[in-house]
């Protein structure tokens, strides 16, 4: 009998492999990946990894056989993706494609491309100007240009210093509105309340406008025939027909109204306030849901504001005030 020539072996290796579910193709390894426990434990890792992964096969090839696309290909989709991205919105998608192969390859043992040394991640500097007044906050939210919708989510986000990503998946089912409270699933799959005050229980009325159910926060049109068709049906509306808004939509609107401002300052100015107002660590760990004082004390430092007030504490007595 002849030994098989290495293409032989290398042919059946290819289609003892392509027989196995998940395997063959791009978008079959993409929904194996998002069907781990891991990730549709919580909806919002799965939301967000699953807006990253199609975006990603779309551009190599969703029907490709997984095994056939190099490298470089995904180093390439990733640049014109988010090449010209924030440093932390590169590392953050970067990470989610690698999540995604490095799963078939460690545990499905399926051949897969590689992140190379080229999408490496990025430095994320640290900005010590992250936290923003409230008078600032304040004065964006009564801006008579800012919609409805705008004005309660950055509410909402400051006065819950919760994230972004847990906040916009929320529902309507799963607001208190009389003890102004609603369950989400935090950061780790874990479950939490978050608290807002006044002023986000004054717009929350007008804004779910009598509905029951659905996303609370929607986008402005209904999705056409491609997105609806590609859209988690529990992330459409039933009795408007339009979508829940996404985070990067989000994100566009606020830089556009904030000059500038991003979401996670909100949250990030939140503690930092909260914090000035001397509120215990463990108060804001509750409230941030962080798990240590060691991440709170990374979020909550003292604001410029309080260290103008320290400074003052320096000079002569006779030139105070």
């Amino acid at each position: 009998m002849v030994a098989a020539t290495v293409t032989e072996l290398d042919t059946r290796r290819d289609e003892k492999q392509s027989a196995r579910p998940g395997g063959s193709t791009v978008r079959a390894s993409i929904d194996a990946f998002l069907d781990t426990p891991k990730v549709k434990g919580n909806p919002n890792t799965l939301r967000a990894y699953a807006g990253v992964l199609d975006r990603t096969a779309e551009l190599i090839g969703a029907g490709r056989r997984l095994a056939g696309v190099e490298d470089g290909e995904v180093a390439d989709a990733l640049d014109e993706l988010w090449g010209e991205a924030k440093p932390a919105t590169w590392n953050r998608n970067r990470a989610a494609v690698g999540s995604w192969l490095a799963w078939c390859a460690g545990k499905q043992h399926w051949a897969a491309p590689a992140l190379p040394a080229t999408a490496e991640r990025r430095r994320e500097g640290n900005d010590d100007t992250k936290a923003v007044s409230r008078s600032r906050i304040d004065r964006l939210c009564r801006r008579r240009d800012v919609p409805l919708r705008e004005k309660t989510l950055w509410r909402m986000l400051y006065e819950s210093a919760s994230r972004a990503s847990a906040v916009l998946a929320l529902n309507v089912e799963d607001l208190d509105l009389p003890n102004k409270q609603a369950k989400i699933t935090a950061k780790g799959g874990d479950t939490m309340w978050i608290t807002w005050g006044t002023d986000t229980a004054h717009l929350l009325p007008r804004l779910i406008a009598g509905r029951e159910s659905g996303p609370l926060f929607l986008s402005e049109h209904r999705p056409g025939p491609h997105r609806k068709a590609t859209t988690y049906p529990e992330d459409i509306c039933r009795e408007t027909g339009r979508a829940r808004l996404g985070y990067d939509r989000a994100r566009i609107l606020l830089g556009h109204y904030g000059d500038g401002l991003r979401l996670h300052q909100l949250r990030h100015s939140s503690a930092t306030h909260l914090g000035d107002a001397n509120t215990s660590a463990n108060v804001i760990m509750a409230k941030t849901g962080h798990k240590s004082l060691r991440s709170v004390q990374r979020y909550v430092k003292p604001g410029l504001a309080a260290v103008h007030q320290a400074t003052e504490k320096l000079s002569s007595p006779r030139r105070r005030g």
